[in-house]
């Protein structure tokens, strides 16, 4: 398809009328938080031809605008006049949706009040009155945050609507009594971890492995090497990634920061790259080390260049995340690292909390093939120590090295937004996609703009 073709489509799926600005926020509930992402009207979507099937996404969180986004361009390329309608990001506009609301600008920690809790319940009023008026939608995709998804789920099913849920329920993880209300509300799981497929299959949920977008596009390592030979020199090098949700950054950076303080005392030619996100998140970063005795000497920050830290570095501090898969593609030893709030921890998450590993690669290995500190309560010393039984020792590394490369081999020859795609158009009734040549997809991607092609590739 030439670029042309999925710039129209692209313009029909984002004509509507623009809607005024709620005051609305939505909540995500987990072990130890919860994320209020707020959402606006962004437009309305174009009335569609009843005998056309359309396609309704939901996400409530960035990373849910990331999953959705590869998808519905695939979706969009295969059939350019199907209406795909989304409660969702920016990202999924650009990939082809025409977008009812766009949800999930921030993600905040703090128990809702009632007032956050009634915007959320008329969130739910005004989708199922939206849905009442498009009999046309035949799918309903819901994209991770099961808290907000499963109410909008049982709107959807009421209405005959067939739900294919993208990205599993971390129910193996926390709150297996949910499976009950799954079953209820799902027609399919495409799960983005191979271990899920069965542990679903086992307990009744019809599940299909599809891959992890992570993995769907080949790095560039020789354009990575070239450039990482332009940042600080120094050994050792390492990587410090301290995630990107505001809670995450509060709680870990310092953590990571006197770490690495404590480290160069020892190893004065230690230098280190931290992994930024966004250029707030760096400002954010700056902010807390000037109120913890500054920034230390050798230590430079990166924004928005995570493969690139991860190619420069010899090992990583990291906090818990999808990240830990980022490093895992380039074969990085890490340590991972999540800290909570200790009373939180023993009062309440321990007791709902029924998986033996927290960290994605041990997970997916089903043994720990990272030290994993989670939770973790107290200062540094603890990290510091695995950091410096990494350095003194390179069999270690070599280990962990041989071991990140049997979990990622498991993705390997999966493209997950095409699996994906591949279910739910067979759920909408609609035709097979034609064969394509290989990397037709990517080659597709190539002529997209910068800011596209990094939607593709999120």
């Amino acid at each position: 398809m030439d670029r042309d073709s999925i710039v129209a489509g692209r313009e029909a799926g984002s004509r509507g009328l623009q809607g005024g600005e709620y005051t609305r926020r939505n909540f995500v509930l987990v072990p130890f938080l919860i994320d209020n992402g707020g959402w606006t009207v962004f437009s309305a979507g174009v009335a569609a031809s009843s005998s056309e099937p359309a396609i309704l996404f939901t996400a409530f969180e960035p990373s849910g605008d990331d999953h959705a986004a590869v998808v519905i361009r695939e979706l969009r390329r295969r059939h350019p006049t199907v209406p795909i309608y989304a409660w969702g990001g920016p990202k999924m506009q650009r990939a082809g949706a025409t977008v009812i609301a766009e949800t999930g600008h921030d993600a905040v920690v703090g128990i809702p009040g009632w007032d956050k809790i009634r915007q959320h319940q008329k969130m739910n009023r005004d989708i199922a009155r939206w849905v009442s008026e498009h009999p046309e939608v035949r799918v309903h995709v819901p994209v991770d945050s099961p808290a907000a998804n499963f109410p909008i789920c049982k709107i959807t099913k009421r209405h005959g609507i067939r739900v294919v849920h993208l990205v599993a329920p971390q129910l193996w993880a926390w709150g297996e009594w949910r499976l009950k209300k799954l079953r209820r509300r799902t027609d399919l799981v495409l799960c983005l971890f191979p271990f899920e497929e069965d542990w679903f299959g086992r307990r009744g949920v019809p599940a299909k492995f599809i891959g992890h977008p992570l993995f769907d596009e080949p790095l560039d390592m020789d354009g990575l090497g070239e450039r990482a030979k332009l940042l600080t020199e120094g050994s050792p090098r390492i990587g410090v990634l301290p995630g990107s949700r505001p809670a995450e950054l509060r709680r870990n950076f310092p953590l990571l920061l006197n770490a690495f303080k404590a480290l160069r005392r020892e190893y004065p030619e230690m230098v280190g790259c931290v992994a930024a996100t966004t250029e707030t998140v760096r400002k954010q970063l700056y902010e807390w080390a000037n109120r913890s005795g500054g920034w230390p000497d050798g230590l430079d920050v990166r924004v928005g260049e995570t493969d690139l830290v991860a190619r420069w570095c010899d090992f990583a501090m990291v906090v818990s995340g999808t990240v830990t898969l980022q490093l895992a593609k380039q074969a990085k030893p890490m340590v991972i690292v999540y800290k909570v709030n200790e009373l939180m921890y023993k009062l309440i998450a321990r007791r709902l909390i029924t998986t033996k590993y927290f960290a994605l690669p041990n997970l997916i290995a089903n043994q720990e093939i990272i030290p994993e500190l989670i939770p973790y309560f107290k200062g540094q010393e603890r990290l510091a120590t695995m950091c410096r039984e990494l350095i003194g020792s390179p069999e270690r590394l070599e280990a962990q090295r041989l071991n990140l490369r049997s979990i990622t081999a498991k993705f390997s020859g999966r493209m997950a937004s095409l699996e994906a795609a591949d279910a739910i158009q067979e759920m909408a009734g609609l035709a097979d996609r034609p064969a394509l040549p290989d990397n037709a997809m990517r080659s597709d991607t190539a002529k997209l703009s910068d800011a596209e092609r990094a939607d593709a590739s999120a």
